[in-house]
């Protein structure tokens, strides 16, 4: 089971500065508790009688919140700050760091009515926000802006905003402690998928490694009519139309989909990296390209090659929308539109971002290592639709994790080819591919239907200390 959070729990704190208009604060925290209600988020908020109209004000205040925080620690997300007026910066601040909670923060100023600016009724969030921000950049705590420097509380541009804000709270929340599993060892002509361990595990990402032996001495064990055996079989024949592949291909994929699933549990693996070729086709006779399908259709990624840097980069796109990602290679021109170009697998693709999804073979490794073994491939064409792309990469050379994302089109112009395809539109393409040729990155990257290219630029670069760049 994917251990990206579906269910949000988000700390709220409404700022209050005492000459300003009380009633404004029980106002926020109405128009708040409908909000997120209507959005299906939990909050951890401060109430009336904890401290004054449940705003934070004060240092005691502070105290307050940031306890009720540090008693909700494990659940809490994101944090999010309203200022119905012009709040107190000093003690918004505090509480967020004496909570000790290392998450993203985002901050929201209601809006001036200029028909409505006497004492009894301004507001100056406009000002309070300015004096917020320059506090939590003396305390060293990064803050996302909402869209407008002010607005609504009850608007359709804040609701935006916390929706965007909860995309990214669930990438950083999915990034700390992943787990990936590396099986097998990379192909040896790949040095392209090389890696650092050692920068990985100083993002807090281990990689728990399983040797292909290991795997095919279990298979032996396992009988044909095994009731595990006949779940993953029925699991791969749902995933695509498999009415071509021989009986006893499908069992054999379906072994090895049960010693590839209990080992990720019994690792608490979220994401993994697999030799898919030629040892499993000259040992089983089969592809691993359908399991991978299938696992990351379940929104536990599956990466081709041995590429472990990839298969976090499709976990960290999965996690940003909740849709499946898939890895792919930057692989052909599309005639002379330099906007467009082909990516291709053999054939891994999620099966439901592909149009009739059918499971075939790998024609392409099936010259060298006979067609005949390489049942399992997927094929399909990437439905239309908007695409976000993202790579991260270890770079020992500047002894830091780095990553470039974008956003595009997949679009519907004829491509005869086999495995699984799409044709891609992205602005500015021959700008990206200087880039990534410029800057060292893997002729691999991930993509999914999502346009989330800003959510996963901003989690990276301002949370998670990963330089990303972002291509427009």
């Amino acid at each position: 089971m994917s251990r990206i959070p579906t269910q949000l729990t988000f700390g709220v704190i409404i700022g209050n500065r005492g000459f300003f208009p009380s009633y404004l604060v029980a106002q926020a925290h109405e128009q708040a508790e409908t909000l997120f209600g209507k959005l299906g988020i939990k909050t951890v908020m401060l109430k009336d009688g904890q401290t004054h109209l449940g705003g934070v004000e004060t240092r005691q205040d502070a105290k307050v919140c940031a306890e009720l925080f540090r008693q909700h620690r494990d659940d809490i997300h994101g944090v999010v700050v309203l200022l119905p007026n012009f709040g107190d910066e000093k003690a918004v601040a505090e509480a967020i760091r004496l909570s000790g909670l290392k998450v993203p923060v985002l901050i929201q100023a209601e809006e001036d009515n200029l028909d409505k600016m006497g004492l009894a009724t301004r507001r100056d969030s406009f000002c309070g926000k300015i004096s917020l921000c320059n506090n939590l950049r003396q305390y060293n705590i990064p803050f996302t802006l909402t869209t407008q420097h002010v607005c609504a509380l009850s608007g359709e541009v804040f609701e935006q905003d916390l929706q965007r804000f909860a995309q990214i709270c669930r990438v950083v929340k999915s990034m700390q402690g992943v787990r990936i599993g590396a099986i097998g060892a990379r192909p040896a002509s790949f040095n392209t998928v090389r890696y650092s361990e050692k920068l990985l595990e100083k993002m807090g990402v281990a990689v728990e490694t399983l040797d292909l032996s290991e795997i095919f001495t279990r298979i032996k064990h396992i009988s044909d009519d095994d009731l595990r055996v006949h779940e993953k079989r029925g699991i791969l024949i749902e995933n695509a139309d498999a009415s071509g592949i021989p009986a006893d291909k499908l069992t054999q994929m379906a072994k090895l989909f049960v010693v590839i699933s209990e080992w990720v549990v019994a690792n608490d693996i979220d994401t993994t990296a697999i030799q898919c070729w030629t040892s499993l086709q000259e040992n089983l006779g089969i592809n691993v390209c359908s399991i991978m399908s299938v696992m990351s259709g379940q929104l536990m990624p599956s990466a081709c090659e041995v590429d472990v840097m990839g298969a976090l980069s499709m976990y960290a796109l999965a996690s940003a929308s909740l849709n499946p990602a898939s890895i792919a290679d930057w692989n052909n021109n599309f005639g002379d539109d330099r906007n467009k170009c082909v990516l291709f697998h053999c054939g891994n693709f999620a099966s439901s971002s592909l149009e009739s999804p059918s499971m075939g073979t790998a024609d392409i490794i099936g010259t060298t290592v006979g067609k005949e073994n390489t049942c399992g491939a997927v094929h399909g064409r990437l439905k239309s639709g908007p695409l976000t792309y993202f790579r991260l990469s270890s770079d020992d050379f500047t002894g830091e994790v780095k990553a470039y994302v974008g956003e595009g089109q997949s679009v519907d112009d004829a491509l005869d080819t086999v495995g699984c395809r799409a044709v891609i539109e992205v602005p500015h393409l021959e700008n990206l591919l200087a880039w990534i040729c410029n800057n060292g990155f893997e002729h691999h990257v991930a993509m999914n239907h999502s346009a989330t290219g800003a959510v996963l630029q901003e989690a990276f670069s301002k949370y998670l200390g990963v330089n990303c760049y972002l291509h427009r």
